[in-house]
């Protein structure tokens, strides 16, 4: 359908894209993958003729659709929500036109044999069977599905889109391509500015999409579940697997190992080649066997092994001076901005109670703009309650990532000058090693802030959280542009990171193992969820089934039901828990399962830590593993003097 033949993409005496050449067939679902600035969005806009290649050429038949969605694009304004994503259907509206304007000229004749009439019969038949293949339903239900899908609520779909963010006027653009079904949908990084639960939905639309799908992505289980396929860019060059990007990266680790041994297979038979070449090239009885060794080296076929860029970050943040057991916490806290109008406040979430512990690793997850990063911007005390009260805890120092990095660097400042603008004491000496460890080395230290990519202008503001030991980090959305073996190098450090961490994120992926605690934000509340995203995106998913089976039932139905004994979900003992226990006593046993996982975590690194001290290596460190002892330690007497205390509370 596409075919991409020896394509090369150069500039000055940099070469991006070397000779490369792949076909994308009928149905394709591919992971287009790769570092940032690898040349994957170059992919896209060559296939969609944004950008021509230094040579090479690609091939698609004229008549084919394709949907493109860049990374920054130009939005329209001066529609509705809806409006504007019924301008997907422009080519159905206009072969409605035609259909009405055929058969009006129809109705006014009456030479029926004549060639005139048998076309504009054929033509009537033509638009007909084109209409009937692309209208499945209305063009408005099917609009209102994909907007809703895309996470917008009904009332909102009457808004100008001038009144939403550039993530959500994201969204419209998106709509209106799923909306206008082409052959070939081209998405670069689509779920940069979804929540998960438009992601979730997305992630079904495209895999049930019949078409085929390009796909840029740093989500690997969003590349997963889509994908079937995967085009890894690296160094100029692809490789090209039929596989999900998980099992790609496992068959491309084989097949490494496979070259590097046959490579030094066939190193050691060249070497004794040349060693009996160069031992009996002057003996004339030994001559035809040498003749013959030369020239079996010269016809034999040199195995390669494939290039990689291993270049990688090397974050490890700095110890966490301790602070206090209560890090943040919030009682019936009510967050919001002055109204547009100026009269009065937009509540954007009411009487919420948090508490974040000191090495808790906490997610606030939920739909754009229910309030994640508007608790983000309390926490570090830039806004202030319209109800209730927050307060951070004692000696508690926070590292704030903020989500619009655009806005934020000094887009003239250079790479060096924007850590040390603000860097102080000692570790001015180390901002290039600091700096080197985020891959920005030689020149580019040196580079306006202006010219970075998304990816690198992340890893610029993650480097700056380097410059000083915090205790809390506070990190909104800070895998977006990320590439996934960066965002797998962040996940590690924060894993090892010994502070408290409050992050924002829509990454599944990134989540999973990391956290141990989420505040889920949903029509204005603020609930607790313990354990993984794993667990909570189980327990959401049971919770809309349940949702919309309520939804469908007739209304005596549901009335009948909700006055029923509830047996069927649920024994008789979990119901009478459920009913009597009240909401204090379930936050204080949730509370006690919360400890008892960290009181056990704890004596198993202690226990750890003990094997080493009862008989230490030369390369462990018994000083930093004492500390560690003590620490982890005093965190478990905490635990437990809280555990015992909360034990006795429900007893």
């Amino acid at each position: 359908m596409i075919s991409i033949n020896s394509l090369t993409v150069a500039y000055g005496g940099f070469t991006l894209l070397d000779n490369i050449s792949f076909h994308i067939s009928d149905n394709d679902k591919i992971g287009l993958v790769g570092k940032n600035g690898a040349g994957k969005s170059t992919i896209l806009k060559l296939i969609c003729g944004l950008q021509k290649p230094t040579s090479g050429r690609i091939e698609m038949p004229s008549e084919l659709r394709v949907g493109y969605l860049p990374q920054i694009m130009e939005h329209h304004k001066g529609k509705s929500v809806l409006d504007e994503a019924m301008t997907a259907f422009s080519e159905i509206f206009s072969m409605e036109h035609e259909l009405e304007d055929i058969m009006d000229q129809l109705a006014g004749r009456d030479d029926y044999s004549s060639d005139e009439y048998s076309r504009l019969i054929e033509r009537m038949n033509d638009v007909n069977d084109r209409l009937a293949y692309t209208k499945a339903e209305a063009p408005e239900v099917m609009a209102r599905k994909t907007l809703t899908g895309l996470g917008f609520r009904p009332e909102e779909l009457s808004r100008p889109t001038e009144t939403f963010s550039q993530g959500w006027n994201m969204r419209i653009e998106l709509a209106k391509i799923l909306l206008s079904k082409p052959d070939v949908l081209l998405l670069d990084e689509p779920t940069n500015h979804l929540d998960i639960e438009s992601i979730e939905w997305l992630e079904d639309y495209l895999k049930a999409y019949k078409g085929s799908i390009v796909l840029i992505s740093h989500d690997r289980k969003f590349l997963d579940n889509v994908t079937d396929r995967t085009v890894e860019i690296m160094l100029g060059h692809i490789h090209d697997y039929k596989v999900p990007y998980s099992r790609y990266q496992e068959l491309r680790k084989e097949r490494i190992a496979q070259q590097k041994a046959a490579y030094l297979n066939q190193q050691r038979m060249i070497e004794k080649t040349e060693e009996f070449i160069e031992r009996f090239r002057y003996k004339p009885t030994k001559s035809n066997q040498v003749q013959s060794r030369i020239k079996q080296l010269d016809k034999l076929e040199r195995i390669d092994v494939d290039m990689e860029d291993n270049s990688a970050l090397s974050v490890k943040f700095p110890p966490a001076p301790r602070s206090g057991d209560v890090v943040f916490r919030a009682s019936g806290l009510s967050l919001g901005y002055p109204a547009a109008d100026g009269h009065g406040n937009k509540v954007v979430f009411s009487d919420a109670d948090i508490e974040i512990r000191r090495g808790e690793k906490v997610a606030l997850v939920g739909r754009n703009g229910e309030g994640k990063t508007t608790l983000m911007r309390a926490v570090t005390g830039e806004l202030e309650p319209l109800a209730g009260e927050a307060k951070t805890g004692y000696n508690v120092s926070i590292g704030y990532y903020a989500q619009n990095q655009e806005d934020i660097l000094d887009k003239e400042d250079t790479v060096y000058g924007t850590l040390d603008r603000i860097a102080v004491g000692d570790i001015r000496t180390k901002l290039r090693d600091i700096l080197a460890a985020f891959l920005f080395k030689g020149e580019d230290i040196d580079k306006k802030v202006a010219v970075l990519s998304g990816g690198e202008r992340a890893r610029l503001a993650m480097a700056k959280l380097m410059l000083k030991p915090y205790n809390l980090l506070a990190l909104d959305e800070p895998t977006n542009h990320m590439d996934i073996r960066s965002k797998d190098i962040l996940k590690q450090a924060l894993k090892a990171y010994d502070g408290t961490l409050l992050i924002v994120s829509h990454d599944r992926d990134f989540l999973d193992g990391l956290v141990d605690k989420l505040y889920e934000f949903r029509d204005g509340k603020v609930t607790e969820h313990l354990g993984g995203v794993e667990e909570f995106l189980r327990k959401r998913r049971l919770e809309s089934l349940n949702e919309l089976e309520r939804k469908a039932e007739p209304a005596p139905q549901r009335e009948s039901r909700k006055n029923a004994p509830e047996t069927v979900t649920a024994s008789r003992e979990e119901f009478q828990q459920r009913k009597f226990i009240s909401r204090e006593e379930r936050k204080v046993r949730n509370r006690i399962a919360f400890l008892e996982k960290g009181i056990e975590e704890l004596e198993t690194r202690m226990k750890e830590i003990e094997q080493v001290l009862a008989s230490p290596g030369p390369s462990d460190d018994i000083m930093e593993l004492t500390r560690q002892y003590l620490e982890l330690k005093r965190d478990l007497d905490a635990k437990t003097e809280e555990w015992g205390r909360l034990i006795e509370q429900i007893s």
